[in-house]
C-alpha cells in the first residue's frame, strides 16, 4: 500500500511539472558525464518561481538513473553547524552521534545532496562553502535552491569558480504556461485571460488553477492590479468549498505551522482530518515533517487580505492560537518549549516593531546547552573579544561562582558559537557586589525600587552574545531572546528581571515592545563602555498575563511612548503585611464590601486568578475562592481538621459570636482561640506560597 500511493504521489507530481526543459538537460548531461564538470549547481529566483518543484523534478531524473539522493529543506534547520549536522545525519537515517560527513565517504559512486530554501542558511554559507562542501566526496553533486545567487565570495575563489554552476529561473513562458493550465483542467479559453494576468508565473498559475478546481465553470476576471498573488489569493479564499475550508486557510497563515490538532483547536471543531487533507493537497501548500505551511507569498496574501477584510475574526484567530500555545507551555517538556514559544513568537512576525529585530527562521528547534569546562576558555575569550578585558575577567568570576547560570549555543565539533549567562542575584554576596559594577547597579535598584520578599528570585542576564555577530540581529541572538522568555515563564518565583545592552537605543524597542522598562539607574560602565538596563518586576505584570499584553499589542495600531510600561499597578506586599491582610480578608467574608479595599486584590496570586483586566467584583470573587481553596486543604489534613473547624464556624459559616463557635464545637474558649490563629496562619502561609510561586490554578 505505500509503495503503491508513493508511486501514485509521484505520477502526479511528473504529471503537473511542465517546462524547465534547458534546466533539465543541463542536469542530465551533468549526471551523466563521466566526471562531474561541476559540484555545486546554485538554483535561485524569485518567490514563487517554482524551485522546490523543479528540485522534486531533478530528483525524479537522479532516481530514473538509480543516481541515490538525499533532500534537506532549510526551512527545518536551524543555520549553525551542529543545527546543518544534525539535519544531514537525520536525512541520511543514521543514528546520533554518527557522522554524517564519514557516512557520505563510504559511499561508492556517484550521490546527490539537495538543499531547498537555502537562503534561511546565509548565516552559514561561509562555513559551508569553506568547511562542509570540501570534505565531500567527489562523485557528490550538491544543489543548492534559493531566492539568491551566490554570494559574491563563491566567485571570487578561483577554486570554486571552476565548481559552480549557477541556474536562475524565472516564469514559463507562454506555451508552458498553456500545457500546465490543460493539465489542471483549466477550460482552454480560459488560458489567455489568464496568462496575460499570471505573466506565467508559476505560483500564480497554480493559484488560478486551484480556484478553478474549488469552482468548476467559474469565469476567470480579476480586478487589474500588480499583485498577482494577492488577487489570486483573494479569488481562491472567495471560491473554497465552504466556510470550513475558507476558515482553515486562513488560520494556516497566521500559524508558522498547521498540524491537524492544532487546525481542531483553531477552528473548534471536532475533527479535522477532512480540513487538513484539502490543506495539504492546495498547491501552494509545503508539507514538512512538523506540519504544512504556505508558500511565503500565498501566507502574506492571505493575512493582508484577513487583516483588512475581517479583522474581528483575525484577533479571534490569534487569540485561539495563544490560548493552545500557551496550554501547551504549561504542560510540554523542556525540550519542547522553546519550539512552543517560537511558534508563539511567529504570530508577532508582522508587527513593525518586532519584525527588524529577529530573524524567522523556520526551525527554532536549535537547544541551549549546559557549560562543560572545555568551555570556559573560550567563552572568556569571546567576551574578551567583544567587550573588553576587564569585562572578561568578571566573565571568569561568574563562571566559577554560577556555573549552572551560562547556557551555551554550540557550532559543529561542539565549540561555543554564543551564551547567555543568567545570574541568580538572590544568591549573590557583598563580594560579588563589589566586584561586578553590573550586578552592583542591579541590587541597589532593587534595594531602592522593588525589595525581594523571602524566597523570590531575581534574574541578571549578564552576558549574552553571539561569537560572530555580538549583539546584533541574529538567528544566535533570536535564540538568546527565547531562552529569556522561557526563563520567565518557567522559573517559579520570579520576582525581577534585569537585561542589559551595549547599544540600549537600538534594542529599545524591541525590549520596549516586550514591557522590560528602560532602567536608567540601573546601567553601569566597565571598561569604559556604558551599558544600558532594562527590567521587568513580574510581581505586577505576571509571565502568563505578559503573553496577554504581547498580543494586544500585536493587535494595535500604536504602542505605548518608550520605556513606559504598561504593567498594572500590583500590591507588593512583604510577608507580615501579607498576613495581616489575609486574617482582614478572613474577618470580611460575612461582610464582602469590605473586601473591595483589601490590598490582596492587587496581589499577584489575585490578578492571575481574575485576569489583568478583571474588575473589582471578579477580583473579590477570586480572592474568596483562592481563601476557600486553602480552607479547603486543612480539611483534608488531619492535622489541621481543627484549624479548619474553628475558621469554619468563624468565617465560612460564622456562628453569631465567637463565644457561641466555642460552644457549639465544645471546645473551651482559649482552646478555640488557639485553634482559630493557627488556621488563620495556616491559610496566611498557603496564600503566601501560592503569591511567591507563581500562578496558582
Amino acid at each position: 500500500m505505500t509503495s503503491r500511493l508513493a508511486d501514485l504521489l509521484q505520477a502526479t507530481r511528473r504529471h503537473r511539472f511542465v517546462g524547465r526543459g534547458a534546466e533539465l538537460a543541463l542536469f542530465r548531461s551533468a549526471l551523466s558525464a563521466s566526471t562531474l564538470p561541476f559540484h555545486v549547481l546554485h538554483v535561485f529566483g524569485p518567490g514563487g518561481v517554482g524551485k522546490t518543484t523543479l528540485l522534486g523534478a531533478l530528483a525524479d531524473i537522479a532516481t530514473d538513473m538509480g543516481i541515490p539522493s538525499v533532500l534537506i529543506d532549510a526551512r527545518n534547520v536551524e543555520p549553525s553547524a551542529e543545527g546543518f549536522l544534525s539535519a544531514l545525519r537525520l536525512a541520511l537515517g543514521l543514528p546520533p552521534p554518527s557522522s554524517p560527513l564519514d557516512a557520505l565517504a563510504t559511499r561508492s559512486g556517484r550521490h546527490l545532496l539537495f538543499i531547498d530554501t537555502y537562503e534561511t542558511l546565509v548565516p552559514l554559507d561561509g562555513w559551508l562553502r569553506d568547511t562542509f562542501l570540501p570534505q565531500l566526496p567527489g562523485e557528490m553533486l550538491v544543489v543548492l535552491a534559493g531566492r539568491f545567487g551566490p554570494a559574491p565570495e563563491w566567485l571570487a575563489d578561483a577554486g570554486w569558480r571552476g565548481s559552480l554552476r549557477r541556474l536562475a529561473i524565472g516564469n514559463l513562458d507562454p506555451d508552458d504556461s498553456r500545457t500546465y493550465l490543460t493539465r489542471q483542467s483549466v477550460p482552454d479559453d480560459q488560458h489567455g485571460a489568464v496568462i496575460e494576468f499570471t505573466h506565467g508565473h508559476p505560483l500564480a498559475l497554480s493559484l488560478v488553477a486551484d480556484v478553478f478546481a474549488q469552482r468548476p465553470g467559474t469565469r476567470f476576471d480579476p480586478s487589474t492590479s500588480p499583485d498577482v498573488v494577492r488577487v489570486l489569493v483573494e479569488q481562491l479564499v472567495q471560491k473554497v468549498p465552504g466556510p470550513a475550508h475558507r476558515a482553515a486557510l486562513e488560520a494556516s497563515a497566521l500559524l508558522r505551522l498547521t498540524t491537524e490538532p492544532l487546525l481542531v483547536a483553531m477552528l473548534a471543531v471536532p475533527d479535522g482530518h477532512e480540513l487538513f487533507e484539502w490543506l495539504c493537497g492546495l498547491s501552494f501548500m509545503q508539507v514538512g515533517h512538523l506540519g504544512v505551511f504556505p508558500h511565503d507569498l500565498a501566507r502574506e496574501a492571505l493575512v493582508a487580505e484577513l487583516r483588512w477584510r475581517n479583522p474581528d475574526w483575525y484577533a479571534e484567530l490569534h487569540r485561539r492560537a495563544r490560548t493552545h500555545y500557551a496550554a501547551r507551555l504549561q504542560t510540554t517538556s523542556a525540550a519542547e518549549q522553546q519550539r512552543v514559544l517560537f511558534d508563539y513568537f511567529f504570530l508577532h512576525r508582522e508587527n513593525p516593531v518586532v519584525r527588524p529585530f529577529f530573524e524567522w527562521q523556520e526551525s527554532g528547534s536549535t537547544l541551549p546547552d549546559r557549560l562543560s569546562l572545555d568551555d570556559i576558555p573560550l567563552l572568556i575569550e569571546m567576551v574578551a573579544r567583544h567587550e573588553g578585558e576587564q569585562s572578561a575577567q568578571l566573565a571568569r568570576h561568574w563562571l566559577a561562582r554560577q556555573p549552572e547560570g551560562t547556557l551555551v549555543f554550540r557550532l559543529a565539533g561542539r565549540r561555543p558559537a554564543g551564551f547567555v549567562m543568567l545570574l541568580a542575584l538572590q544568591l549573590v554576596t557583598a563580594h560579588d557586589r563589589e566586584v561586578d559594577a553590573g550586578v552592583r547597579a542591579a541590587w541597589e535598584y532593587l534595594e531602592r525600587h522593588a525589595p525581594l520578599r523571602p524566597g523570590e528570585r531575581a534574574t541578571h542576564f549578564r552576558f549574552w552574545m553571539a561569537d560572530q555577530t555580538y549583539q546584533a540581529v541574529s538567528a544566535m541572538q533570536t535564540l538568546v531572546f527565547g531562552c529569556a522568555a522561557q526563563h520567565y515563564l518557567t522559573t517559579p518565583s520570579l520576582a525581577f528581571s534585569f537585561f542589559p545592552c551595549a547599544d540600549a537605543d537600538f534594542w529599545a524597542p524591541a525590549l520596549g515592545y516586550a514591557d522590560l522598562v528602560r532602567l536608567a539607574e540601573a546601567d553601569f560602565e566597565v571598561g569604559g563602555r556604558r551599558y544600558g538596563v532594562f527590567g521587568h518586576d513580574w510581581r505586577t505584570l505576571s509571565p502568563l498575563d505578559w503573553l496577554g499584553l504581547l498580543a494586544e499589542r500585536e493587535m494595535a495600531t500604536t504602542l505605548p511612548p518608550p520605556g513606559q510600561s504598561q504593567s498594572e499597578s500590583r500590591a507588593i506586599l512583604g510577608q507580615a503585611e501579607f498576613a495581616a491582610a489575609v486574617r482582614e480578608a478572613l474577618r470580611s467574608l460575612r461582610r464582602g464590601d469590605d473586601l473591595h479595599t483589601n490590598p490582596l486584590l492587587r496581589s499577584r496570586m489575585v490578578v492571575t486568578r481574575a485576569g489583568r483586566n478583571a474588575t473589582d467584583a471578579a477580583c473579590i470573587s477570586a480572592l474568596k475562592d483562592l481563601i476557600k481553596e486553602a480552607a479547603e486543604a486543612l480539611r483534608a489534613s488531619p492535622r489541621d481538621a481543627k484549624a479548619y473547624r474553628a475558621l469554619y464556624h468563624t468565617y465560612f459559616r460564622p456562628a453569631a459570636t465567637q463565644e457561641r463557635a466555642a460552644e457549639l464545637l465544645d471546645w473551651p474558649f482559649s482552646t478555640f482561640r488557639r485553634h482559630l490563629k493557627a488556621g488563620s496562619d495556616r491559610i496566611a502561609e498557603q496564600l503566601w506560597a501560592w503569591e511567591i510561586g507563581g500562578p496558582h490554578h
